[in-house]
């Protein structure tokens, strides 16, 4: 019993004085922070990559074609009544899937595992 208090007044004793040496430390010399606005590169747009967009519009639906580089990858097709819907191009077979949303279905798990 004497051994296990003794053991926890030296762990006190030796924490207060870790605290009482950083306490005196003097703080560090600051340098001020360079302004990045100024600095930042200008990205250059390939005009190449933009998607070019073809609408048709029809009675009974609207279709959106996306081309990038004369290639069609997506096609968006709204029909008068009911859900918008995307075929998106499947590799480089050409061959397209339909998809209701653009949404991939990845889901990032977001737990808390600290908080303070």
């Amino acid at each position: 019993m004497r051994l296990s208090f003794a053991l926890c007044l030296s762990v006190l004793a030796l924490s207060w004085t870790i605290c009482a040496a950083e306490q005196k430390a003097p703080p560090p010399k600051l340098e001020p922070v360079p302004n990045l606005r100024r600095h930042r590169p200008q990205m250059a747009s390939d005009p190449e990559l933009e998607p070019q967009v073809t609408i048709i519009r029809r009675e009974t639906e609207t279709i959106e074609e996306f081309r990038v580089n004369g290639r069609l990858t997506m096609v968006k097709v709204t029909p008068r009544h009911g859900r918008p819907y995307y075929l998106v191009a499947d590799g480089a077979e050409g061959a397209f899937v339909r998809r209701d949303s653009l949404d991939t279905g990845l889901r990032v798990p977001l737990w808390v595992l600290f908080s303070f």
